[in-house]
């Protein structure tokens, strides 16, 4: 019997090559976007899953609290502080480390290099992040300061060999070479992880930061802590305990004149590792991390493209089933019983869908290594294990063939013989069918009109992101790092001479923020007559910053050369900082605020607070108290990071030593100016790596997640409308068929081609039409719910939605013609001979 039933369905697809194309091209095509965005959206949700032990693994993040300072928050990193005081209290936590990436010169044969995926520890790392060793072992790899553990491909870069074990790199370690010695060499972490490492090195933070605040301060947030439980303990029930934790370890300390609590602004929370790239706190990841809310959109995309294949499938399915009345009839002449002809029916739908399964796979084979390599991913497609797709392929098939075929196999397996063959019929439209067919193409555009405008909307948000005006002028800026490395500073001054004196060079400047840049310090600051210290961004510039960034100066004057006062630089190399700090504290120096710290200190117009003396917690304020800071000048408001976050109130100070980015504006040919840049540099700071990057780069950089983003979604609303129009395609060419006789009759009545045609484009179009009312609203609430994330948007304007729908109608209508002036043209006399 099932011979048989394959012999028909074989026999039906070779009489309807077309039908046949359709079909399982438009259903091939959604399948394997289903599949695709399937196995991306499980990628994105397996990240650092397959460690050992993750289930157990956490990360410490440090969250701001929402209040009078500013909205909530999360960092990824936190204090030093923290870590100890948690390993201190919580006898559940089996192994705690800290992780600061301090990013040291490494000298090689001579060679100076820098490794941006470089990571100091406090302790046994691997203990924790259990990365596969290839060599070495992993309880000794970082059992003392001096050893370090490699990449596999960082060991093969550096020494030309996996099995690098006790050979050594000297690390420059304040302005001092240490050697380090490699007692371990581990696989590269996956893509899927949430960290990038190259090199790990053990160290001793008690000695490395002697005679500075970093060991007891809770505020600054300059490292990750990471924490592994001992088994059968309770996540739970440590999280219960924190606030009070809190309470008891967190010291006040003295800020505005006022004694406060970091804790009353702050909040600690562990975050299992599997949680981290999809979690809220993404400031300062090791990794760039991803939107849950993108993911879960992308996963709603893959199901409404499985929809528009079955949707379509059906459609064709629907509109073929009448065309068997005949077969239907003279099969129960014969004996078959109902029970049998669905069983066909649904056979070959199921069929027809395992095809197109197939040909899904193959779509899908043949498009991951361009996801990939777009993505930058190592998405792979397997078919066995928890992760393999045939199980969901299988599952798929049975239930796209089920849904399709179930509506023709009981509607056909219902026709009665006698009054088929009595009305001599080849064809049974089956009553309400042409209204279920509309509505299902008005569903299908719904989707295809949505995906279409929410595309426009997200291109045209990244877009605005890249080119909107930051506050600086952007075009024509060479970002230069590396500026604060010791073995910089006794040339600093001669460098940035040589360089203003490079052909095609206007300015140079210093400072500790730069573009897409992300380090940061924090100074609270006390207006005259204010009960409460205000939180700011601390960012310490030379003379010449504002300038070469062209920030406009809106009120009194910039830092000046020469002026005692407008210098905040404490020598940390001096042999007395402490000293040097505490006078500077008493003496007091120059600031400059940007608008909105203005603002946020309580002067409306920025001329209200030149001349004010505030109060600063600047430098050890136990010791020294507050500081008095004059401001000089206000500056407009720029955006050195992500449009998504909103611009920091900033107050700059001029330091000679801490500034670690050189900013550089130039006009004519980059590559030229920057080969001389690059020559000076080597010439005068030959130990130190030159690392430069175009302004333009790094926004492009910045915002590739956007970018990438809106092209996935481009991609797949391209294959919406395809899979739609192919649907359409294969309606229009049934319903120009079935109506051959009316088209000839009304063409015998006088009816004219283009009023054939009119009528037939109409026929589909109005669904195409009325899809916009469904459409419109659900597009509009979702890109309102996303542009919100952003602090500067694009106005959500009709145009993108007038323009979705006006091209679908377009597409449809082009998908439509051919077969619709192909009838409109046909003679009568073939038309009335028609059956």
């Amino acid at each position: 019997m099932w011979r048989n039933h394959l012999i028909l369905t074989l026999r039906m697809l070779a009489r309807n090559k077309l039908y046949a194309f359709v079909n399982l091209f438009g259903l091939a095509l959604g399948l394997a976007a289903c599949l695709l965005i399937l196995i991306y959206v499980r990628y994105e949700s397996s990240y650092d899953s397959a460690l050992p032990d993750a289930e157990r693994v956490f990360q410490l993040q440090n969250w701001f609290i929402a209040g009078d300072q500013g909205p909530a928050g999360g960092n990824t990193m936190t204090s030093f502080a923290s870590g100890t005081a948690l390993r201190k209290d919580f006898p559940e936590i089996e192994t705690l480390v800290y992780v600061g990436n301090n990013q040291p010169v490494i000298v090689q044969d001579g060679e100076a290099s820098i490794s941006k995926n470089f990571y100091f520890t406090d302790g046994p790392l691997f203990d924790v992040l259990r990365f596969p060793f290839l060599h070495g072992d992993r309880r000794s790899s970082l059992s003392a300061p001096g050893q370090m553990v490699l990449t596999e491909s960082e060991a093969r870069r550096r020494f030309g060999t996996s099995d690098a074990l006790e050979r050594t790199l000297t690390l420059m370690i304040a302005g001092e070479p240490v050697d380090y010695r490699v007692s371990g060499v581990i696989r590269d972490p996956p893509r899927n992880s949430h960290i990038s490492l190259s090199i790990v090195a053990r160290y001793d933070p008690q000695a490395f930061w002697a005679g500075s605040n970093f060991i007891t301060d809770w505020l600054p947030k300059n490292g990750w802590v990471y924490l592994k439980l001992r088994p059968g303990a309770d996540v739970e029930r440590i999280r219960g305990r924190m606030p009070a934790w809190e309470k008891r370890n967190i010291p006040d300390q003295l800020v505005g004149g006022q004694r406060e609590n970091p804790g009353d602004t702050n909040d600690w929370k562990l975050v299992n590792v599997r949680d981290i790239h999809l979690g809220e706190a993404q400031s300062a990841a090791g990794k760039p991390g991803n939107d849950p809310g993108a993911i879960a959109a992308m996963a709603l995309v893959g199901l409404l493209m499985l929809f528009m294949a079955i949707v379509n499938f059906t459609n064709l399915a629907t509109a073929r089933a009448g065309q068997r009345a005949r077969e239907v009839a003279l099969r129960k002449v014969v004996g078959a019983s109902r029970r049998q002809l669905i069983a066909q029916f649904l056979g070959e739908s199921i069929l027809l869908a395992t095809v197109a399964m197939v040909v899904a796979l193959a779509m899908a084979e043949a498009a991951l290594p361009f996801l990939n390599a777009f993505l930058d991913s190592d998405i792979a497609l397997t078919y066995w294990g928890t992760d393999g797709v045939l199980l969901p392929a299988v599952l798929l098939v049975l239930l796209v063939g089920g849904v399709a075929g179930s509506y023709p196999a009981f509607y056909l397996s219902r026709f009665q013989p006698a009054s088929v063959l009595k009305a001599n019929r080849s064809t049974a439209e089956p009553s309400g069918s042409g209204r279920l067919r509309n509505m299902l193409v008005l569903v299908q555009f719904s989707v295809a009109i949505g995906l279409i405008a929410c595309t426009a909307i997200i291109h045209a948000q990244s877009e605005y992101a890249r080119t909107t005006d930051p506050g600086y002028r952007r075009d024509g800026l060479i970002q230069i790092g590396n500026m604060y490395r010791r073995a910089i500073l006794p040339v600093a001054d001669s460098l940035i001479r040589e360089i203003k004196g490079i052909d095609g060079v206007s300015a140079a400047g210093r400072s500790t923020i730069g573009i897409a840049t992300f380090g940061m310090e924090n100074m609270s600051l006390t207006a005259p007559g204010a009960a409460e210290s205000v939180e700011l961004e601390l960012h310490r510039v030379d003379p010449n910053f504002f300038e070469t960034i062209g920030i406009d100066l809106v009120a009194g004057r910039g830092f000046a050369e020469g002026r005692a006062m407008d210098d905040a630089t404490v020598d940390a190399f001096s042999e007395t900082p402490e000293a040097d700090a505490a006078s500077l504290a008493r003496r007091g120096y120059s600031v400059i605020l940007n608008a909105a710290a203005a603002r946020r200190l309580g002067y409306a117009d920025p001329r209200q607070a030149i001349g004010k003396v505030l109060k600063a917690d600047d430098g050890d304020v136990e010791a020294n108290g507050q500081t008095p800071v004059t401001v000089i000048g206000v500056v407009g408001d720029s955006r050195f990071r992500s449009i998504r976050e909103p611009i920091a109130p900033t107050v700059f100070s001029r330091d000679r030593q801490a500034p670690g980015w050189l900013l550089v504006r130039y006009s004519g040919s980059p590559h030229r100016v920057r080969a001389r840049i690059q020559a000076a540099w080597k010439r005068l700071a030959p130990d130190v790596p030159f690392e430069a990057d175009y302004g333009e780069d790094i926004i492009g950089k910045l915002y590739a997640a956007e970018s990438a983003r809106a092209w996935i979604f481009t991609g797949f609303a391209t294959l919406a409308v395809l899979i739609g129009c192919l649907g359409l395609f294969g309606l229009a060419a049934f319903s120009a068929e079935r109506r051959t006789r009316e088209i000839g009759i009304r063409k015998v009545l006088g009816a004219r081609t283009p009023d054939i045609v009119r009528l037939l484009l109409w026929q589909f179009s109005r669904p195409v039409l009325l899809a916009n009312l469904i459409a419109w609203p659900v597009a509009w609430w979702a890109m309102r719910d996303w542009l919100n994330g952003f602090d500067d948007r694009i106005a959500l304007t009709p145009l993108p939605f007038l323009g979705a729908g006006l091209l679908a109608l377009v597409i449809a209508a082009a998908t439509m013609s051919g077969h619709a002036v192909r009838a409109a043209r046909t003679r009568p006399v073939h038309a009335l001979r028609y059956e």
